[in-house]
């Protein structure tokens, strides 16, 4: 079954609009989760709002959104009238904008959403301002109006679809300078940083998600198995702390000896299992009488 579109509405390239819809990139389906329980009857426990002042439970109909204007008084505001708050990008994504991907700092992007058309009708509009950013090698800037907050957004080709990544306003960044003005200039000595380089060479490899697994995940998958069979919980594995490197150049001649060593183990281990056994020789054919 196809993921429910997390956003509906229009893409515009000028005069050039199609129908396209949101779809999340992270899927949570198979995370495990929990649930809060009675210990002592084993039923699930709901939450329910009471009043603040006489603690009594609240009905859902005597519920409303409340803006604090002052303290202790609110400005009552209803779901439908939230509902009626309308701007463009509500319903549309208007790329006013175009720039090198590579040119937005990592720390100001968000959250990434799959952008595909909406209908057929869409599909010829949509793939023109796909194929068109693709050669230009640009990715569009526009907004977009997502739970209740206008977001910026950069939007960029991925195969036959695009990608919108969300972006964070200047004013919610903490700048890194806020917190890297705190680290003392050091003089390093060249050597090291070329073992230092060495090392990372060696370690170099092709980036491949599917090779990610989650660790902490699967402990409490085997915690909870343990307990369904009425086993003890498995008990707490020591997780070695690293010692403080007293000598770094030395720490790292050993670090890339030790990666050496490795890359030979896995060389010979190669080659022994790609030595083939000696055929047997042919017999002699007989000669004919």
């Amino acid at each position: 079954m196809a993921p429910r579109p997390a956003w509906k509405g229009y893409l515009k390239l000028s005069l050039v609009t199609c129908a396209v819809e949101l779809t999340n990139v992270v899927t949570h389906a198979e995370k495990v989760s929990f649930h809060v329980i009675n210990r002592r009857t084993g039923n699930r426990v709901k939450r329910i709002y009471v009043d603040a002042e006489t603690g009594k439970p609240v009905e859902d109909e005597d519920e409303i959104k409340g803006y604090e204007v002052e303290n202790g008084d609110y400005v009552h505001i209803e779901d439908d009238e939230i509902e009626a708050v309308q701007v463009e990008s509500s319903n549309m994504l208007a790329l006013d904008g175009f720039v090198d991907k590579a040119s937005i700092q990592q720390i100001y992007l968000d959250t990434p959403y799959y952008l595909s058309p909406a209908d057929k009708v869409s599909e010829d509009a949509f793939a023109v301002i796909r194929e068109a950013m693709a050669a230009k090698k640009k990715a569009g800037l526009a907004r977009i109006v997502l739970y209740r907050r206008e977001r910026p957004v950069v939007i960029e080709p991925l195969g036959k679809g695009m990608v919108l990544t969300t972006l964070r306003y200047d004013s919610t960044v903490r700048q890194p300078d806020t917190v890297f003005d705190e680290i003392k200039a050091v003089k390093l000595d060249k050597e090291m940083i070329e073992l230092a380089q060495h090392i990372i060479d060696k370690k170099a490899t092709k980036f491949d998600p599917s090779g990610f697994d989650d660790k902490y995940e699967e402990a409490l998958i085997e915690l909870i198995r343990a307990k369904k069979a009425g086993r003890k919980a498995p008990k707490a594995k020591a997780v070695s702390k690293p010692s403080n490197v007293v000598n770094l150049f030395d720490a790292l001649k050993k670090s890339l000896a030790a990666d050496n060593d490795a890359e030979a183990g896995s060389v010979k281990a190669t080659k022994a299992s790609s030595k083939k056994a000696p055929e047997p020789k042919a017999k002699p054919k007989r000669k004919s009488a």
